[in-house]
């Protein structure tokens, strides 16, 4: 079973996430489940901006990006605030070892001040947003929902339903014409999208 390494911080962004963790925990639509352990910089309980209370499952000393298949990065209060140095560098770890990274909204902040989106095709809120992190990528900067460039997936704060679709697509779990009658099925309430995908 292949694992996705989720991190868990204070004011975590749980909505933007939400569509693709329950899509790997379950495999409901890939097929495919896929393990879900949450990484904390301690192993001290945080509370996302849902108000719902993680108690992390492993802190990141413990990681070691090449026995995961993926790390997602949801947004927080903490990324606008200058921190999550912590995870940005984690994130440059599983990137160095070829293993994909997820990152939606206030993340992509983080891995821009830690050059990670310099040399790489990206997205996030605005590129205004990521021009006040002072990062070098502007020029790579696309004005889409979802941007996967290489190992990298990355998203705004309103497009968590094609964040997952980019993701799971990434990861080889399906194909684009599924990708899209997922995407389907939550913005266009496509009768014939919904029977493809649970048929």
């Amino acid at each position: 079973m292949r694992t996705a390494y989720v991190a868990v911080y204070e004011t975590l962004a749980d909505w933007e996430i939400g569509h693709l963790v329950v899509e790997l925990r379950t495999g409901r639509f890939t097929g495919e489940p896929w393990t879900v352990v949450t990484v904390g910089e301690s192993d001290e309980p945080v509370v996302t901006m849902g108000g719902m209370r993680v108690l992390p499952d492993v802190v990141i000393g413990d990681v070691v990006p090449a026995e995961g298949d993926l790390l997602v990065l949801a947004g927080s209060g903490e990324w606008d605030a200058g921190g999550g140095g912590a995870f940005a560098e984690l994130a440059g770890r599983f990137l160095e070892a070829g293993v994909p990274v997820a990152a939606i909204c206030g993340a992509t902040a983080g891995l821009a001040r830690a050059g990670l989106l310099d040399n790489r095709k990206h997205t996030s809120a605005a590129k205004e947003y990521l021009e006040y992190t002072g990062y070098a990528g502007g020029a790579n900067y696309l004005d889409e929902r979802a941007v996967v460039d290489g190992d990298l997936i990355t998203a705004g704060p309103d497009s968590p339903v094609q964040f997952a679709r980019a993701a799971l697509t990434r990861l080889g779990l399906v194909d684009e014409k599924k990708g899209e009658a997922y995407e389907g099925v939550f913005h266009r309430a496509d009768p014939a999208a919904y029977s493809m995908l649970v048929g």
